[in-house]
């Protein structure tokens, strides 16, 4: 039961029986002895022990005798079982005679025996009840006089000593609370006594043990002391407390062992170096062993004595404390260390005595852990009792070899001396242990020993898989092989034997492996499987583990087989892996890559693992054809090609290493440094060594091999793929250790997959080689590459052109020569940078040129100079005219800043067919051209801009008109060569001049000539540049002037003045201009719709009024309109005039047959002008054209297609204005000034 009387401190309750001396009146004693005894123990007491250790609730059982003086401890008794913890003296004596007579020369003769056997645990106890009174009313003092008086005479310092017990026969609430009072004290008394005389026990126990190193002390008169102590606390049932002196007692004759096997010997071990008499094993299912107790207190004890009791004992304990599976993992332990004890105390003991207490002792515990557990638990918790079975089959096996029970002849006659020696020390048959005692006595008989190897060796081997631990199973099961293979039966011992060779194999125990393999081919062998025989002899035969004269045992065994003539189409494969290793692979060259005329060498070191030399019929290496790397189609895709270093090492662990590499070892171990400082002033305060891959270092590994662990046991077949290429060595021999042997390589890229060695009826096949390696024999067709030097490539100047040809595997022969067909406009030119041996012959459209002889793969550069001229331009095609005489633009672009791309075809003397190679050519120049006026004299600008990165000189720059020969056009040009730097533009200027009249159209061509600067006359090429101007011809001249307010001399900002602005028609109208856009009115006169538009784009004058109206104009020469404006200027100072606009107006009728045009439709203002007549409102101000306003009109009537007026600008030129750049002064309003001035 658990009972917590505060948060943390467990109270455990126990049943303590003590025994109790009473004195005085037995006859009342014995009235009150049954209910005293059963209610004692009913109520639990707190017991607090010293040491600062937990409390405990323990309920207090006594044991009531009847005072002796015999019964009191004498001096030197240290038994606490019979030990008197409290003293009661009963007495019911109400007469004060009868006191001082009897009672009180009794108490005094009671406490003297007492005092003189140093008790001073003791109480009296006055039992008073109302019949007393009743019958000596008259003589009787009253109750407290008694008491009183007791207390006087005996408990004066003491007075709790003494209690009353009231009416104890009657059930009343005053005698309830009497007996409650008394067991208290008895309770608390008895507590106190047991807790004084415990600590006193335990300090004379420390004492003596301390006394340990004087002469004389003896272990076994202490183990009897300190086994009283677990005594007390298993009669308290604080089994945990009871197993640690158990374990201390454990502790200490250990030790003493050890020291004397150091050399401190200790006189009472003289007792336990006796000869072993008797093997009968563990006896557990006593409780307490008296027997051997008994030799022990007497000393005639011996050592598997002692360790038998002791171990019993704390069995019993551990049982109680429902740990079980404890005692097995001790019991294992003790079997171990008492081995070891017998030799270090060099006790006699004689072959095979401790094998049979080892095994009887196994099984002793098995069968007490099976009687404590139910079977659903023994299945669950198997791993603890394996190393139990384990030990007791090793000692089962230990017996049968010592009794002859194994050998193939059976037992001699010294066997079964040995034999019935053994039996003897298993002494008399006793009903603990009888059946394992026969158990053993049938195991020496003939006819029983396979049954019993058998059984336990099955049963262990499955005991350890069902709890995961294989690589003990396959321990167990290497033993059973064994024993099958004594018994001669090699099917069943070849599997437990694979299943060891594994467990050896993971963990790297090289000689259990060998060992193992040798053993398996012995099976193999006597099964007739040849195949797998020649395997493990081949692994065999490469050992190093195992000595010369076996290895070539295992050789001449292959070689024997492969002698033989059999089938030749049925051939042995084996793995080369434990014949030869691959260890070095090297081209020759070492680039791995070689043209088809020349020869590429593969040469391979194989370190051949066999004792003897090996004569090989062929050596053939697997290749595999790689179309992705192009082969001997060419290489164009030779970047991907793999290229290597020439040489390539294989280490210990590729496919292509043998089984004497590491391929067992492990992974190697990381480690690192770790350094701990101190967190106040960062001081180094420790350095330690941490592996950051312990998970994989010390990882279990029963669960099979693990995955980069070959197969040993039998390593695969690998088999030879069929229908590959094979390099092949005929007739080679192998010696012990390296080899060379060189192959050569046929055209094409290849990878090497396999190699293969034939001997005889065997083959020995290495797996895919990793490493991948690869070789490349190549064979490449001809390839011409042009590209230019300069990027890019200028037209009208020469230009270097490079020519690369690689020549592959063709051979350039003297008379071979490449034919260039090219056009008119990029003749090609020979450069001086060309070699002397090439041969240049041009013709209108063919250059031949003669290439000098040359070797397969060999590179072969000139240069050529080709030259772009650039073409004069072609005549543009006459303007079109539509229906109503307007001229129609076509739109074109201007081909002069365009590349020009010249395609030439190249024959070449190795193909049939012609390579096409094309160049781009680009202009250095971007030409534009402008129509500059002044009244009626006329200018031309060309500006030609140098887009190149290239300084140009110009020279002879000119320009001519090609259809009016009286027309003269004058240079204004001061310099006849010009310098034009990279993205720099050169201006020229032409005046117009003319007899007649000026011509409406012009025919203009622009041409110089240009060369690189600072290069002679020779380099100048020309350049032209055409171009066609229209509408030259001036129609319009307007005029402004702006006159100041009235009654002022000059304008003043804000102010309105007036700006009157006068259009005059310069010239007689045209035949296409009558018939464009002229009306007729009534007087006969043909007239033109102007629209006119004052706006300010600087904001410095304010147009008041109306700022655009329509005028007429009549078409003929000097005819003027005036109209006048009130403008406002807002600034003060010389003013630019407003800008003025003049527009075509073409009515609704004139732009029927127009289609609409969306990009020059605008909204207007208003839609009301539309209704009105716009020939009757030529001065209105409703108009608004603002900036590049063209029609008039609402969308959505655009929209329908109804024909509106429109605007129409026109051509630069035809519009001259006057007051362009006049500038008019403004004055300030007033000419108030104030300055500020602050003077200090």
């Amino acid at each position: 039961r658990l009972r917590v009387l505060f948060p943390l401190v467990p109270i455990f309750y126990a049943f303590l029986c003590l025994f109790i001396l009473g004195a005085g009146d037995q006859g009342l004693f014995t009235s009150l002895y049954t209910s005293l005894a059963q209610q004692l123990p009913r109520e639990p007491m707190e017991w607090r022990r010293t040491y600062g250790r937990a409390p405990k609730m323990i309920h207090l059982e006594a044991n009531f005798v009847q005072f002796k003086e015999e019964l009191l401890p004498k001096e030197g008794n240290k038994a606490l079982l019979t030990f008197p913890f409290l003293h009661i003296y009963w007495t019911d004596c109400c007469d004060t005679e009868t006191y001082k007579s009897s009672v009180k020369e009794d108490m005094m003769r009671w406490q003297n025996t007492l005092r003189s056997h140093s008790s001073a645990d003791w109480v009296i106890i006055v039992v008073e009840s109302n019949e007393t009174k009743k019958k000596n009313k008259p003589n009787i003092l009253p109750r407290s006089s008694i008491v009183d008086k007791i207390r006087s005479d005996f408990c004066n310092k003491q007075n709790d000593r003494c209690v009353v017990l009231s009416d104890p026969l009657k059930d009343s609430s005053r005698s309830l609370e009497s007996w409650n009072a008394l067991l208290l004290k008895l309770r608390t008394l008895l507590l106190m006594s047991f807790t004084k005389n415990l600590g006193r026990f335990e300090d004379d126990m420390r004492t003596l043990r301390e006394k340990r190193t004087q002469p004389g002390w003896s272990f076994c008169e202490y183990f009897m002391v300190q086994e009283e102590l677990a005594f007390v606390f298993e009669m308290l049932q604080q089994f945990e407390d009871a197993l640690v002196q158990y374990d201390e007692l454990d502790a200490l004759f250990t030790q003493y062992v050890l020291n004397f096997g150091a050399g401190d010997t200790a006189n009472w071990l003289g007792s336990f170096c006796a000869p072993v008499r008797n093997w009968s094993g563990l006896l557990l299912r006593r409780p307490i062993d008296m027997e051997k107790r008994d030799s022990i207190q007497r000393g005639e004890a011996s050592l598997l004595d002692l360790r038998s009791y002791l171990f019993s004992r704390q069995c019993t304990l551990l049982i109680f404390l429902q740990r079980p599976w404890e005692v097995t993992q001790r019991a294992l332990e003790l079997l171990h260390n008492c081995v070891q004890e017998l030799r270090l105390l060099e006790v006699s003991v004689i072959d095979g005595a401790l094998d049979c207490w080892v095994f009887l002792s196994c099984l002793e515990v098995l069968h007490r852990i099976e009687g404590c557990c139910d079977p659903a638990q023994l299945a669950a918790n198997c791993s603890h009792t394996v190393g139990l079975w384990a030990y007791a089959t090793d000692k089962l096996k230990c017996l049968g070899e010592l009794c002859g029970l194994v050998s193939k002849n059976g037992p001699t006659s010294e066997d079964l001396n040995r034999t019935v020696d053994l039996l003897a020390g298993l002494g008399d048959e006793r009903p603990e242990t009888g059946e394992f005692g026969l158990f053993l006595f049938y195991f020496f008989e003939p006819h029983f020993r396979f049954l019993h190897h058998l059984h336990m060796f099955l049963f262990l081997y499955f005991d350890f898989f069902s709890i995961g631990r294989l690589r003990s199973a396959r321990l167990v099961g290497k033993s059973l092989a064994e024993f099958y293979m004594r018994k001669g039966d090699p099917v069943r011992a070849e599997p437990f034997m694979k299943e060891a060779l594994k467990s050896y194999e993971s963990e790297g125990w090289r000689l259990p492996v060998t060992h193992t393999r040798r053993q398996i081919a012995e099976c193999q062998k006597l099964l007739g499987r040849t195949e797998d025989y020649l395997r493990t002899s081949a692994l065999l035969a490469g050992d190093v583990n195992l000595s010369t004269e076996e290895r070539k045992h295992f050789c001449q065994e292959i070689l024997s087989f492969a002698g033989r003539s059999g089938n030749p189409s049925h051939k042995v494969s084996l793995c080369m892996n434990v014949f030869a290793q691959l260890t070095r692979l090297q081209f020759r060259p070492a680039t791995a890559s070689v043209h088809s005329g020349a020869v590429l060498q593969v040469e391979l070191t194989l370190r051949c693992l066999m004792p003897v030399p090996v004569c090989i019929q062929q050596l053939a290496a697997s290749i595999h054809f790689d179309v992705d790397h192009g082969g001997t189609h060419g290489r164009s895709k030779g970047a991907t090609r793999q290229t290597n270093q020439g040489t390539i090492e294989f280490k210990p662990g590729t496919s292509s290493a043998g089984p004497n590499s590491s391929t067992t070892a492990g992974p190697t171990l990381e480690m690192d440094e770790i350094q701990d400082r101190s967190p106040s002033d960062n001081s180094l305060s420790s350095v330690g060594v941490v592996c950051k891959n312990t998970h994989l270092i010390i990882r279990r590994r029963e669960n099979g091999s693990p995955p980069e662990t070959p197969n040993c046991v039998s390593p695969p077949t690998v088999a030879m793929k069929e229908g590959g290429q094979m390099l092949k060595v005929q007739n080679v021999k192998l010696e012990p250790g390296n080899n060379s042997i060189t192959f050569t390589a046929p055209p094409g890229t290849y990878t090497l997959r396999q190699l293969c060695a034939t001997v005889g009826e065997v083959q020995f096949v290495l797996s895919p080689i990793y490493p991948s390696v690869r070789y490349e024999v190549y064979s490449q067709e001809p390839q011409l590459t042009v590209e230019p030097l300069s990027e890019p490539l200028l037209a009208g100047m020469p230009q270097l052109v490079k020519f690369t040809l690689l020549t592959g595997h063709y051979t350039v022969k003297k008379g071979d020569a490449l034919q260039l067909s090219n056009t008119e406009t990029m003749p090609i030119l020979p450069s001086s940078s060309c070699t002397a041996t090439l041969s240049i012959q041009s013709s209108e459209k063919v250059t031949s040129i003669s290439l000098p002889p040359t070797l397969p793969y060999q590179v072969l550069e000139f240069q050529l100079e080709v030259l772009c001229i650039i073409p004069s331009g072609s005549e543009r095609p006459a303007n079109e005219r539509l229906t109503n005489g307007e001229v129609r633009h076509r739109p074109h672009k201007d081909f002069r800043n365009k590349c020009y791309v010249h395609t030439m075809s190249i024959d070449c003397p190795w193909s049939i067919y012609s390579t096409l190679l094309a160049l781009t050519f680009y202009i250095p120049f971007k030409t534009k051209h402008s129509l500059l006026s002044s009244g009626n004299r006329k200018y031309i600008q060309v500006c030609v801009q140098n887009v190149s990165d290239m300084n140009f000189t110009l020279t002879d720059m000119k320009l001519t008109e090609k259809q009016h020969s009286s027309l003269e056009l004058q240079s204004l040009n001061t310099k006849t060569n010009q310098l034009l730097c990279s993205k720099h533009s050169v201006f020229c200027l032409w005046e117009v001049r003319w007899k007649d009249d000026l011509p409406s159209c012009l025919q203009c061509v622009f041409s110089a000539n240009f060369c690189p600067l600072n290069q002679d006359a020779s380099a100048f090429k020309p350049f032209h540049y055409q171009f066609q101007l229209e509408r030259v011809t001036t129609l319009y001249s307007v005029r402004a002037e702006i006159l100041p307010p009235p009654g002022e001399q000059h304008c003043r900002s804000g102010l309105v003045c007036g700006l009157e602005v006068c259009i005059t028609r310069l010239t007689e109208p045209s035949e296409g201009e009558i018939a464009e856009d002229s009306k007729t009115d009534t007087d006969g006169l043909k007239n033109a719709k102007l629209m006119y538009e004052v706006a300010d784009s600087s904001s410095n004058w304010a147009v008041c009024g109306k700022s655009s109206g329509m005028v007429l104009m009549p078409l003929k020469a000097n005819a003027t309109h005036k109209v006048q404006i009130e403008v406002m200027p807002l600034f003060a100072g010389h003013l630019p005039f407003p800008k003025i606009k003049v527009l075509k107006y073409l009515p609704h009728n004139a732009a029927a047959a127009i289609q609409p045009d969306p990009d020059s439709c605008v909204e207007n203002d208003s839609l009301s002008l539309l209704d009105k007549t716009l020939d009757d409102q030529a001065d209105t101000a409703s108009i608004r054209s603002r900036g590049s306003i063209h029609s008039v009109g609402s969308s959505d009537q655009q929209q329908k297609g109804v024909a509106m007026p429109r605007l129409e600008p026109f051509s630069p030129g035809q519009v001259f204005n006057n007051s362009h750049s006049q500038q008019v002064l403004v004055l300030p309003t007033t000419d108030d000034h104030i300055m500020e001035v602050n003077a200090t």
